[in-house]
């Protein structure tokens, strides 16, 4: 027995070593460049065919082929994938979502390309670099690991590639050569992967996907390590190598063996799946594609020549239609992937595990194996398989709640590689498994009619996740989750929604390929088809319903029509193009056609022109409208001169066409009371008799000539005949009859927002250290202070993204402390965010639409006069936010903000990017807010705005408010400063 263990234990340390040498080399490139290098399996793997190219084919030595493979070809690969796919990444910003595409993109390219060169046939013949004895692969890893540590640690490249991972920008003012210092990383952590391929490849059957695959499973050792720590991750590796030899020894019996067996031979992957779901998940930024601009509208006859392409195959015969049977499967497999990613933001790379659910509880349930259910036809069977793998999204859709960026990425793919692992490759499961079809659509032609009734359900589906309130608020929360969380939505709930419902599709798309195919084929849902799906998807177009149908259609196609391994290249051509093309090449095409496109203007004949100068005659530049020009200057000389003599004030405002200006829209200002040092009129912005209204907020992105909009500097006032609505959320807007719907009107004493004794420590740190603030009903209170004084812990302790370690916030009597930002929206409390928080991929109006529909008190009203009093209710309603100037997009964040119906607003920085004169009018709206009744915190370091603003200031210092009361007092006595 001592002998059996000493052997166990020999042949433990050996795979160990080999997985140490993956964490090390894992831990490197990510040291260096930030990335977690998805691409690390597949590098070993060609590394390891090269060295049996060059020694058992072409007859080199061992010595000079391992040489070549492992101190040449090995260290280029890396080299040549930091010049030509990272390092245009880092230049755009290193953003996390395109080099994990990236990453994905290589692993892909490169199991493609050793497909088409080696084939898909496993080889048994790789040549030994080493003894079998594992003291070898152990001094490796151990040399390596010490040898890593004392040139992070104490040399100068070490500190430089920390400083590069921190932040490149700042790295590069510093004097570093980040290009040198990512580059040397990529070469080391490639010829680590390089070192792991050959070291592997004796023992393990050596193919295009088996070995990719072994590696990646143990990332497990990487992520133990936290990406950092390379005694940790030498240590873990050996355990588990250990531990899953020594495990071989166990022979349990009963119903449970097979899994307890399957468990003992993965446990590398059983440490994957920890690591991935329990442990603090790595990297704290999103990981998914953004939509950076606006997306392109799809063609009008895009669709026809879908839909004839998708009927083609009707008149195909034989081998040919049988391959097309797999498309509209395979198609309705790629849309979960739009839904999950390309709608709600989430990355998931295990979709092909539940297609490979929904494909065994299929043929399990029209088998009659399934536990507890009778035998079902196949249709049957295939819609109650949909229903049991649905819930089981749930897997993937619970981390998503608290992970993400590479911990979400981890975590699906986790998810994915346990079920291929303890589900498809055992036999219990799926031996002696056939799947048949559908009675009545036995053969292919009547099979795929049936699919593509199936395909226009799941489009269908798919659509109407893409439409309405649901597809807004998905959009909201894949643009900007913090953003969208602020406006009401239910972000941890929709995150859910959108796995589940990408599962019941994956589900759908599974079984349908099942029946296709007449068999369970576990290859077929195996996690590198789950990453070939992936991206795919995301190069094709993401968020486009037409770009999955393209990449199934394409998948099948090359697979079918040539070489294997010719669609899996391809594909990761595209995706190491992503920063080239940020929004996908298939995005990139579709832009460029639009600009194509030839643009055709209606223009009138000279007896045309004639009519409608008689019909409508010009309008005379008289002293009661103002070129736009002349609002400019007007606007420009209040900004220069407000109180001063020969002050020009325009003659009265053209009433003709109804109140359009914002500014004329909002009531009195009474938000002074008590102030020892009110502001001038002119300061105020405020209508004084006989004075013209004060130049509003810069309106010429959406007044076209011809409109009804006054031009600014000259708006027109309210009819005092208007009877005043309850203004306590939202100033009126226009008349109100008897057949207007009103809102509920909000309790006669709105609560008082109030933080008590919060306390927020990091480590022995302390952020906030006993607070207590009041932001009351009526009033504008400000918070001001140095950079570090802890205004912005506040402000998120307060807007509920953050959770005191001590203390209670309160909204009237109840205790909002552990409530979520989005639940403390739905209360009543609304934010605004220092950085834009706007939705580039929604149209203004739809930006706005989000917070009424998701907020406190839902009124159908409260859009149209959000976008009125920001004068956002021309033309410019209809236009992406992408692109939008800063000023615009602050009116927008505003206006969602207050359409949704809030007691309370909190301001972060809200005159960050705006000019004077828009400050001017931001000052405006907001006393006119507090005046009807709302509460305001405005956290701001623009202390002539907080003068001319506030009622209160608090001045705030090492976590500790040191001065408060009245803005004239607090900010003449100098203490803010």
């Amino acid at each position: 027995m001592a002998s059996l263990t000493y052997d166990l234990t020999l042949a433990g340390l050996s795979v160990g070593g080999a997985a140490a040498l993956t964490g090390i080399g894992l831990i490197v490139t990510h040291r260096a460049t930030g990335v977690l290098n998805f691409a690390h399996g597949a590098i070993a793997m060609v590394c390891a065919y090269l060295l049996r190219q060059l020694t058992v084919e072409w007859g080199l030595p061992l010595w000079l082929g391992a040489a070549v493979t492992l101190l040449l070809v090995a260290p280029a690969i890396g080299v040549t994938l930091e010049r030509f796919v990272f390092r245009p990444l880092s230049v755009l910003g290193g953003d996390p979502a395109q080099t994990l595409v990236a990453s994905i993109g290589v692993f892909v390219l490169l199991v493609g390309g050793a497909t088409l060169v080696w084939g898909t046939g496993a080889r048994a013949d790789a040549p030994t670099l080493v003894s079998a004895d594992p003291w070898g692969q152990l001094a490796a890893a151990v040399a390596l690991a010490v040898g890593v540590g004392a040139v992070t640690r104490w040399t100068r490249v070490g500190k430089e590639s920390r400083a590069v991972v921190d932040d490149r920008p700042l790295a590069v003012l510093g004097g570093i050569d980040a290009d040198r210092v990512a580059a040397a990383g990529w070469a080391f952590g490639s010829f680590t992967s390089g070192l792991t391929g050959v070291l592997l490849a004796p023992n393990v059957r050596l193919d295009p996907y088996g070995m990719p695959l072994l590696v990646m499973e143990v990332l497990a050792v990487a992520v133990v390590a936290r990406m950092r720590s390379l005694p940790v991750a030498v240590v873990v590796a050996l355990g588990i190598g250990v531990a899953q030899s020594q495990l071989t020894r166990l022979h349990p019996s009963g119903r449970g063996e097979p899994l307890l067996q399957a468990v003992g031979a993965n446990l590398f992957v059983v440490a994957l799946l920890v690591a991935a779901l329990v442990l603090p998940g790595i990297g704290a930024r999103d990981a998914l594609p953004r939509t950076a601009t606006a997306r392109v509208a799809t063609p009008p006859g895009a669709w026809i020549v879908a839909v004839v392409l998708f009927l083609l195959p009707l008149g195909f015969a034989g081998s040919d239609l049988h391959t097309s049977v797999q498309v509209p499967a395979l198609g309705v497999v790629l849309l979960s992937l739009v839904v999950v990613t390309g709608r709600g933001g989430q990355i998931s790379l295990g979709q092909a595990a539940y297609a490979g659910l929904g494909a065994l509880f299929t043929a399990l349930l029209a088998a009659g194996r399934f536990p507890g259910l009778p035998r079902l036809p196949e249709l049957a069977a295939l819609a109650v398989a949909v229903l049991l793998v649905a819930p089981l999204g749930l897997l993937t859709g619970w981390p998503a709640i608290s992970r993400h960026g590479l911990a979400l990425a981890l975590a699906t793919f986790a998810v994915g590689v346990g079920v291929s692992r303890f589900v498809f490759a055992q036999p219990y499961a799926v031996s002696g498994l056939s799947l048949d079809r559908p009675a009545g659509f036995d053969g292919d032609r009547a099979y795929y009619l049936l699919e593509l009734a199936l395909l226009a359900c799941a489009l269908l589906a798919a659509g109407a996740l893409r439409r309405g309130r649901t597809g807004r608020a998905l959009a909201a929360m894949r643009d900007h989750e913090p953003g969208a969380s602020a406006a009401g939505v239910r972000v941890p709930a929709l995150k859910l929604t959108a796995f589940v419902a990408g599962a019941a599709l994956a589900a759908l798309g599974g079984g349908m390929l099942g029946m296709g195919l007449r068999a369970f084929d576990a290859t077929a849902y195996d996690p590198i088809r789950g990453l070939l799906w992936f991206a795919a998807v995301v190069v094709l177009g993401a968020d486009s319903v037409l770009g999955a149908l393209a990449a199934a259609a394409l998948l099948v196609g090359l697979d079918a029509g040539a070489r294997g391994g010719v669609a899996a290249a391809l594909i990761g051509v595209l995706a190491v193009l992503v920063g080239r093309f940020p929004g996908g090449p298939y995005e990139a095409l579709r832009t460029g056609a639009s600009r194509l496109r030839p643009h055709l203007r209606a223009t009138l004949t000279p007896r045309g022109a004639r009519v409608r100068r008689q019909l409508r005659p010009a309008t005379p530049r008289g002293p009661g409208r103002l070129t736009s020009a002349g609002a400019t200057a007007l606007t420009a000389t209040r900004r220069l001169a407000p109180d001063g003599p020969g002050r020009q004030r325009p003659a009265a405002p053209d009433h003709r066409h109804g109140p359009t200006d914002p500014g004329a829209l909002l009531p009195p200002d009474r938000g002074d009371t008590g102030r020892r040092r009110p502001a001038t009129p002119a300061q105020r912005g405020d209508t004084a008799p006989g004075n013209s209204a004060p130049a509003s907020w810069p309106d010429s992105d959406n007044r076209t000539p011809g409109s009804a909009a006054e031009p600014a500097g000259n708006p027109p006032t309210r009819d005092p005949g208007t009877p005043r609505r309850d203004a306590s959320t939202h100033p009126p807007t226009g008349p109100v009859g008897p057949g207007t719907p009103r809102r509920p009107r909000p309790p006669a004493e709105p609560p008082t927002l109030r933080a008590r004794q919060l306390r927020v420590a990091y480590g022995g740190f302390a952020a906030l250290d006993g607070v207590d603030l009041d932001v009351r009903p009526g009033r504008v209170t400000a918070v001001v202070g140095p950079n570090g004084a802890g205004k912005s812990t506040l402000f998120h302790c307060l807007a509920g993204t953050l959770r005191p370690t001590g203390g209670r916030v309160l909204l009237g009597e109840r205790d909002i402390t552990r409530r979520a930002a989005h639940a403390r929206t739905r209360l009543g409390i609304a934010r605004t965010f220092q950085q834009l928080a706007v939705f580039p991929s929604l149209t203004v109006a739809g930006n706005v639409r989000v917070g009424a529909e998701q907020g406190r008190i839902p009124d159908p009203r409260a859009v149209e006069r959000a976008l009125r009093l920001f004068g956002l209710d021309g033309p410019v309603r209809t236009l992406p936010a992408a692109g939008l100037p800063t000023g615009t997009l602050r009116r927008v964040e505003l206006a969602r903000a207050l359409a949704g119906s809030p007691r309370v607003l909190l301001l972060d920085e809200p005159a960050a990017g705006l000019d004077s004169g828009e400050v001017t009018f931001l000052a405006r709206v907001l006393r006119a807010l507090a005046a009807d009744g709302m509460a305001l915190l405005v956290v701001e370091h623009d202390l002539d705005l907080v003068a001319d603003l506030a009622h209160t200031v608090h001045v705030m210092a090492a976590g500790r408010i040191v001065a408060s009361g009245p803005a004239d007092h607090v900010l003449e006595t100098g203490t803010a400063g």
